[in-house]
């Protein structure tokens, strides 16, 4: 492993997570290039380094053992594999059924962490009000992203297919599992492709600032192409 330069580029990225202190976790949902480039940024500049876990080589299952980290069903049922909607690496099947969040995914990491991000595919194709949700150990359920139609996906709006990623921050502490869900009652929903994490030192990460500071930072840094979609309660990355 091996730390990360933030370029120019990126260095908006990392304003944009890193604005007034005190407010945590920190949610995003981003298209798969821009919010990756934020996730990365974000950890170097605070001086921590990525962990990047590309998927590959899954078996329909009900648990996965990646070495650091296990991903499991989080009601234990046996899940399917999909090896080609997110390009990055292989995505686990979610299909969201009642109990939403027993129909999600659950990362338990042997080293406890607090940044993590993972990619998304097929949400926001069908089933409004589609809502993403994630927790941390077990802790309150955070809403990342509420969708109504299918341009409220940031890789949708920005031409880049029904895929999205989802980062999240909480340096007030550390935690040992994420669960991942979603609410979209007859969506596909898969989620997996490269796996990020990192652990970082407390207080490290804080706020993000409001939507409209955002977009006067990517016009500052010239971030190409990069705009604020929607305000729908969380921060939406389309880059």
């Amino acid at each position: 492993m091996k730390k990360l330069t933030v370029t120019l580029a990126a260095a908006a990225s990392v304003l944009a997570f890193a604005g007034a202190a005190g407010a945590a976790p920190v949610v995003t949902n981003g298209t798969i290039p821009g919010g990756t480039a934020a996730f990365d940024a974000t950890v170097a500049g605070a001086n921590g380094v990525v962990v990047l876990d590309a998927l590959s080589g899954l078996n329909q299952a009900s648990s996965w053992d990646r070495g650091a980290y296990t991903i499991s069903s989080t009601d234990g049922s046996t899940r399917s594999i999909d090896s080609g909607y997110i390009p990055s690496g292989d995505a686990v099947g979610i299909s969201p059924y009642a109990p939403a969040g027993s129909s999600g995914l659950t990362f338990t990491f042997d080293t406890p962490i607090n940044a993590f991000g993972l990619e998304i595919g097929d949400w926001a194709t069908c089933c409004y009000t589609s809502n993403l949700y994630i927790a941390f150990d077990g802790g309150s359920v955070n809403l990342v992203a509420s969708a109504n139609d299918a341009f409220d996906n940031p890789g949708n709006a920005a031409n880049l297919g029904f895929l999205n990623f989802i980062g999240a921050f909480d340096t007030s502490s550390t935690f040992s599992t994420v669960t991942f869900y979603g609410d979209g009652f007859g969506e596909y929903l898969v989620a997996g492709g490269t796996i990020r994490y990192a652990t970082l030192d407390i207080g490290s990460v804080g706020g993000v600032p409001e939507p409209a500071t955002w977009a006067m930072m990517i016009i500052g840094f010239g971030g190409a192409g990069a705009m604020l979609r929607r305000r729908r309660g969380v921060l939406t990355l389309a880059a």
